[in-house]
């Protein structure tokens, strides 16, 4: 079984940061692509950014030179760095890990941007 543990989460004003991270356990030693989608309400969930074992990321538009993901393949555990925050921005906010045919999804943290 494997377990994805996300915090980071949380109201902050617009302009401002926030870091979610993301750590896998249990029966996992290694990962393909580690990721944060995120879905607001009455939308469809999105892909945010993703990263692959080699280091390799990809961001959506909307959040290239704000956003940066990073991880730490040791640890298996991904981070998100978001700055400049506006309230477009305002989701729950899920991490992903793929591994070969297993898919892993954690349970979402909140993630409001709000004066």
């Amino acid at each position: 079984q494997v377990q994805l543990a996300e915090s980071g989460g949380g109201l902050v004003q617009p302009g401002g940061s926030l870091r979610l991270s993301c750590a896998a356990s249990g029966s996992i030693f290694s990962f393909d692509t580690m990721g944060w989608y995120r879905q607001a309400p009455g939308q469809q969930r999105e892909l945010v950014a993703v990263i692959s074992r080699g280091g390799s990321t990809n961001y959506a538009d909307s959040v290239k030179g704000r956003f940066t993901i990073s991880r730490d393949y040791a640890k298996i555990t991904v981070y998100l760095q978001m700055n400049s925050l506006n309230p477009t921005d305002t989701a729950v906010y899920s991490c992903n890990v793929r591994w070969g045919t297993r898919n892993y999804w954690g349970q979402g943290t909140q993630v409001t941007v709000s004066s």
